[in-house]
């Protein structure tokens, strides 16, 4: 039914009932946007989201979870597995295809502009490609976005809902917490070279991208 939704809207849709035929699918045609539902038979959908996330060819591509699950912390764990955004069963058409069109809008925000340096750290937009002491760097959309905006600030500081505001922009669900999980999942990709730091936390601000 989702298949269909989507075709009738204007999408090529590539479909597989399971984790292991999904990757195998996705091996073959690389998507723009990638439809997952956490209970797979076999292999969960956190798992492959995770896989996906650690693979060259889908690092930066976009992960949409859906999920009957609710709660906050079944959220932050799909974030935590490198989701983009998480959908709620039941669902309406309509807010999956808006969800979707927003995805696939921020996928491609960023790329028209120039290149991005700070204290070792280097931004490519337009190649979606990002550095830090010369070492590429392994960011989701999201955190991509995220280390976008605070290379565009630096030594602003930026608070939750202005992340939010710069970030996902379209998306009124996103929340604090939310935030957090993904400044976590940059400060880990950014720690090997020890750029972690370089990312500060403002008690009852926000974020700040300081100097060394």
């Amino acid at each position: 039914m989702l298949a269909v939704n989507l075709r009738h809207h204007g999408y090529r849709v590539t479909e597989a009932g399971d984790a292991a035929s999904g990757a195998a699918a996705i091996v073959t045609d690389t998507p723009d946007l990638i439809l997952l539902d956490w209970m797979l038979p076999g292999s969960s959908g956190l798992t492959l989201a995770r896989n996906l996330r650690a693979a060259e060819q889908t690092r930066h591509t976009p992960i949409l979870v859906l999920t009957a699950r609710a709660q906050e912390g079944d959220k932050l764990a799909g974030f935590e597995a490198g989701a983009d955004d998480y959908v709620t069963k039941p669902f309406s058409p309509r807010e999956l295809l808006a969800r979707v069109a927003a995805l696939l809008r921020r996928a491609t925000r960023v790329t028209a502009e120039e290149t991005l340096e700070y204290c070792g750290i280097r931004l490519e937009p337009e190649q979606l490609r990002a550095f830090a002491a010369g070492e590429g760097l392994e960011l989701s959309p999201t955190e991509f976005r995220l280390l976008h905006c605070f290379l565009r600030n630096p030594q602003r500081i930026l608070s939750r809902a202005r992340l939010i505001e710069s970030v996902w922009s379209d998306d009124a669900e996103i929340e604090a917490r939310t935030v957090d999980v993904h400044i976590r999942r940059l400060r880990q990709a950014l720690h090997p070279t020890g750029h972690r730091r370089l990312i500060e936390t403002v008690r009852g601000a926000g974020y700040r991208l300081g100097t060394p």
